[in-house]
């Protein structure tokens, strides 16, 4: 056995990757998520795509490790996945159904979770056995890797660090139902959020102010550039940033934690804003931490998708 295929599974597109034992990129592609009729077409067409690349590589399936995928939905160790919406799908075993459709081993788990994987082993955590992956994106998602193994928990919900209460006087609602989370400062959407509450209240003049569309990137770039109102935003931000890692700093004890998804573009700026706040809130046995950015970008569900398998 020579081969592993490691499969992320997006609302419109999923990604396969071929990878050698050691986790050697061979090959990746694409196929179209196929989410209408509940889903049903995902995984056949996923066995399908894999089982074309094999017959194209002259490989037989006796010379593949297994098959690792990862999905946008809670999945617990057994490989069931507890409702993962934007695929259409209900509860039913990943593992269970890939295998049967391919005679191949599979193992299945979160994409959050399943990408912290990958970071860990070949991206911005390599070299470390307990680290917490942080997602800044549309929403927040975390990746909890403890004594070099993933923690999903008893329902594939762990991690969900997104949704961890900061606040108690917010009136906007978080996507999840809840007031304060984490995920509602701490996002892309929550950098807007603190950016128009800024803005509202701020006199000062600011580039910012003419803008109809607001977005991360513009209250980062205005801030380096030296806007005022922006730096106001951007500190305001890390504030929140820094106080939402020192919660989960102070339960998990991590050697590192990685910084992904599209606010991470801000890069090492992140890391100097969040800093302060870190450390005032953090439990100090457990405040000496590392923080650095994830380096695969959106490969880094294929590589944690082929490492559940390794």
């Amino acid at each position: 056995m020579n081969c592993v295929f490691g499969v992320d599974v997006g609302g419109t597109t999923v990604k396969i990757g071929m990878f050698d034992k050691d986790g050697n990129k061979q090959s990746v592609w694409e196929i179209p998520t196929r989410t209408g009729d509940q889903g049903i077409h995902i995984l056949p067409d996923i066995a399908e795509a894999i089982s074309g690349k094999l017959e194209k590589e002259g490989l037989d399936k006796e010379d593949v490790i297994g098959i690792g995928i990862g999905v946008p939905g809670p999945v617990d160790s057994t490989g069931t996945v507890h409702r993962a919406v934007n695929l259409g799908w209900g509860t039913f075993n990943i593992r269970e159904t890939m295998e049967g459709l391919t005679g191949i081993k599979t193992a299945a788990g979160n994409d959050a979770n399943v990408a912290a994987l990958g970071e860990c082993w070949k991206g911005g955590g390599k070299g470390y056995r307990d680290m917490v992956m942080v997602t800044l994106g549309t929403g927040v998602g975390g990746g909890i890797i403890i004594g070099g193994k993933l923690v999903a928990g008893a329902d594939g919900a762990g991690g969900e660090i997104g949704h961890l209460h900061l606040e108690d006087d917010e009136k906007e609602a978080c996507n999840c139902g809840h007031y304060g989370c984490f995920e509602e400062y701490a996002s892309a959407t929550g950098v807007v959020r603190i950016g128009r509450r800024i803005l509202e209240k701020s006199k000062k003049k600011s580039v910012l102010h003419g803008l109809s569309e607001l977005s991360s990137k513009d209250i980062f770039d205005a801030a380096v550039k030296g806007d005022e109102v922006a730096a106001e935003i951007t500190k305001r931000y890390g504030y929140y940033l820094g106080k939402g890692l020192a919660v989960v700093a102070s339960v998990l004890n991590p050697e590192i934690f990685v910084l992904g998804g599209g606010v991470s573009k801000a890069g090492d700026n992140l890391i100097f804003l969040l800093k302060p706040s870190f450390k005032e809130y953090c439990f100090p046995g457990a405040a000496d931490v590392r923080f650095a950015l994830a380096t695969l970008g959106n490969d880094a569900g294929m590589y944690g998708a082929a490492k559940l398998v390794l």
